[in-house]
């Protein structure tokens, strides 16, 4: 028995339900699910000039990627791995790049910027 064990209550133990979510750190984030992936396809095919960028886990989101076409403009989607997301952008002939090595490029703040002063983000 350890020193605190006599001032703990005696609740029983509850098993945490089990979904969708997934469990990082202290936080619950939603796992990739299959819409993802469809609007991942359909946004590529879409755009021209698009880059990846593999964004790593984090204490509250899982591991995300990042897509930035020539003109800025950007969507970002939760993946099941670093390795799913660079497989998808080779699969679809797009580069990929690790978030946290290179970082954003220029050209979506810069799309960020103008959606902001024109009122549409």
């Amino acid at each position: 028995m350890g020193l605190f064990d006599r001032f703990r209550g005696s609740r029983p133990r509850t098993r945490r339900p089990s979904g969708d979510l997934a469990r990082t750190g202290s936080t619950r984030v939603r796992a990739s699910e299959r819409a993802d992936e469809e609007h991942l396809n359909a946004w590529v095919a879409e755009r021209t000039g698009v880059e990846g960028f593999v964004e790593p886990r984090t204490a509250v989101s899982d591991v995300t990627l990042l897509l930035v076409a020539h003109d800025g403009e950007w969507t970002r989607r939760r993946v099941p791995s670093v390795a799913w997301a660079h497989q998808f952008c080779n699969h679809h002939r797009v580069p990929s790049y690790d978030a946290a090595v290179v970082g954003i490029p220029q050209r979506m703040r810069d799309f960020n910027r103008r959606k902001k002063r024109d009122g549409l983000l």
